[in-house]
């Protein structure tokens, strides 16, 4: 192991959402949707905060704001890969090799969808069971959201 694998590592988190897949790929693509879920309790990215440009070499950014200090919380990337409503592949800004998010959507055949997101590249202090508890929640908001539009 290298001093470099020591600082980043993976992640993947797999949830069901009782939705159709083009739903769900719709609302994790569509800053219009991102607005009402993007980020843990506490945490709001207002609609002016989100611009996505849904294809490869396209931007992908956002910027979260803390509702009790108002922290700005910037997040700037790039999208790989758009296979809609199959696969999103998009890389952030921030470290060397830059975080690679990777998320299929899977239609499970009853009106629900699997998601599974791969991480790669993802510096360490992401990897605390904090900040997985963080994008649980998020994940728990976007299912809310989803009961709410359906």
């Amino acid at each position: 192991m290298t001093e470099r694998d020591a600082e980043f590592g993976e992640m993947i988190i797999t949830r069901v959402f009782d939705a159709p897949r083009e739903l769900v790929f719709e609302c994790m693509t569509t800053p219009e949707h991102l607005a009402h879920f993007w980020g843990p309790p506490g945490i709001t990215t207002p609609l002016e905060n989100i611009t996505i440009d849904l294809r490869p070499g396209g931007v992908f950014e956002t910027t979260m704001l803390n509702d009790a200090t108002g922290e700005e919380y910037p997040n700037i990337g790039e999208f790989v890969e758009v296979v809609a409503p199959d696969k999103l592949v998009w890389r952030e800004q921030g470290n060397a090799e830059g975080m690679t998010n990777t998320v299929t959507f899977a239609d499970l055949g009853d009106g629900r969808t699997e998601t599974v997101t791969h991480q790669t590249n993802v510096p360490t202090m992401y990897l605390s069971p904090e900040a997985r508890a963080g994008m649980d929640a998020s994940l728990d908001r976007f299912a809310d959201y989803l009961d709410s539009i359906r």
